[in-house]
């Protein structure tokens, strides 16, 4: 949880992660934001983040982030 909170006060230092409910529906996070987030996430963490998973609810709240790397990490 440690380093995905780096990645993502690296990418968007602005952001209230921490604290944040809604990143996609209230437009904090835009695609592209989402983008540089897959990328740093799978060299980070040594995952694939397929285009299945890129659903608004998986990147909505911290929570739903760490849970899509802990799943991802599991099938490997």
């Amino acid at each position: 949880m440690d380093e995905m909170m780096k990645i993502l006060k690296g990418i968007r230092p602005d952001v209230d992660f921490e604290n944040a409910e809604k990143l996609i529906d209230d437009g904090i996070l835009d695609s592209f934001d989402i983008i540089t987030i897959v990328s740093e996430f799978n060299e980070a963490f040594d995952i694939e983040i397929d285009v299945e998973d890129l659903e608004p609810y998986n990147f909505n709240t911290v929570k739903a982030m760490h849970e899509l790397i802990t799943k991802l990490q599991d099938e490997i």
